[in-house]
């Protein structure tokens, strides 16, 4: 079920923000194209589809006193209007993508070539449009916003049984929503309901356009919707909807949360190479006890445990009782790996990496003592800097 399509992908809700003014549209995918570009990220621009003329019963179109009815009239757009949108979409290197609310907005969507379908909320149990949008055999994203469970089991299966690609949006369908409303761990639900799913994540979110991403992606959402607009002086910008600058903002903590988050967390990490020296140079080496003559098959009680671990040094890792002596040992010597008798000693690669790790019993002393590239600052250069490691001369 899962689909390439969806991972990592961006959904910019265009929604009827050009006010069914074709140019003000453009206008907005011209400058959110650009913004896609620059971040260097995947994302697909959606338009709404809705066949007017038979989505508003007739008996009811004069009812602009009806804010849906009213929006709906005033943002009407033609075909080639759309099609001019595709085309732009395309042209800027971004998915063209339409939530269409009716069956003859889905032939439409066919018809211009539109790559992925939406399902809204609101027409999560709507089966005829569901049918018809599944006949196209297009990847489909559809949002959970005020549904039951139920909903969602029937969804999942009736895509799952048609082997169709599907990711399914946690969503609150609250516009704008409060910090305190997105309940970010039902991604954790779906994502452990729906295994074989891509789950993403729906935001109307609108005092801060990073935490919410950088939680959602380390928590394994991996489609992102948001509304856009542009604040061109023509009317009020609602405030679940993004500008620009707060998308650019959006993509860039979106790439800070893949950066802090890492590789898939699906198997163990591979540590960092500073990182295991650093780790290294804090292990304890094994010294001797007192002058031990070789052929001695070392017990406990002839060695101790300290720091540092110098270079070619066994460690408490590699100690074992009964290794035997190949030279005499003066008393508190750290006792190296090719003074022993055992099989770290006649195993190059692991003999190599003993002499790589620890500390080089030659360094010169100095003021701040160096763990493997990590400097620890003295107090006076802490309280004197912003950045203290960085600022610190002796690093």
């Amino acid at each position: 079920m899962k689909h390439q399509i969806f991972e990592d992908l961006f959904v910019l809700e265009l929604a009827n923000n050009h006010w069914g003014k074709l140019e003000r549209g453009l206008e907005m995918v011209t400058q959110y194209s650009r913004i896609v570009r620059f971040n260097n990220v995947r994302a697909a621009i959606k338009l709404q589809f809705r066949d007017v003329d038979s989505f508003i019963h007739k008996d009811w179109k004069d009812r602009t006193d009806i804010r849906y009815i009213r929006k709906t009239l005033e943002t009407q757009l033609s075909k080639d209007q759309y099609k001019t949108f595709v085309k732009a979409i395309k042209d800027g290197g971004c998915i063209p993508m339409t939530t269409p609310f009716d069956e003859k907005s889905v032939d439409l969507a066919v018809e211009l070539g539109i790559d992925i379908l939406k399902i809204a909320s609101y027409d999560i149990n709507d089966w005829f449009l569901i049918e018809k949008i599944a006949s196209t055999r297009k990847p489909v994203i559809c949002s959970t916003g005020g549904s039951s469970l139920k909903d969602m089991d029937d969804l999942i299966t009736f895509f799952r049984n048609r082997q169709i690609p599907l990711a399914l949006n946690h969503c609150v369908s609250a516009y704008p929503s409060e910090d305190e409303e997105l309940e970010l761990n039902q991604i954790d639900f779906l994502r452990n309901r729906y295994p074989d799913i891509t789950i993403g994540f729906s935001t109307h979110e609108y005092h801060n356009w990073e935490w919410s991403i950088m939680m959602a992606y380390a928590k394994g959402a991996r489609t992102f919707e948001r509304h856009i607009d542009i604040d061109d002086g023509s009317m009020t910008v609602p405030a679940y909807n993004s500008l620009p600058h707060q998308v650019d903002v959006w993509f860039k903590a979106f790439k800070k949360a893949q950066e802090m988050c890492g590789a898939p967390g699906t198997q163990k990490r591979k540590p960092l190479e500073r990182e295991i020296k650093y780790l290294d140079k804090l292990v304890r080496g094994v010294y001797a006890k007192r002058d031990l003559p070789k052929g001695t098959a070392l017990t406990t009680s002839d060695v101790y445990l300290a720091v540092p671990l110098q270079q070619g040094q066994i460690s408490c890792r590699e100690l074992m009782s009964g290794e035997v002596l190949q030279k005499d040992i003066k008393a508190d010597a750290p006792i190296h790996i090719d003074e022993i008798d055992s099989p770290y000693a006649k195993n190059d690669s692991l003999k190599a990496l003993i002499y790589k790790r620890g500390l080089d019993p030659k360094m010169p002393k100095g003021p701040d003592f160096n763990h493997g590239d990590q400097c620890i600052p003295n107090i006076s250069t802490v309280k004197a800097v912003k950045s203290p490691v960085a600022k610190n001369e002796n690093c």
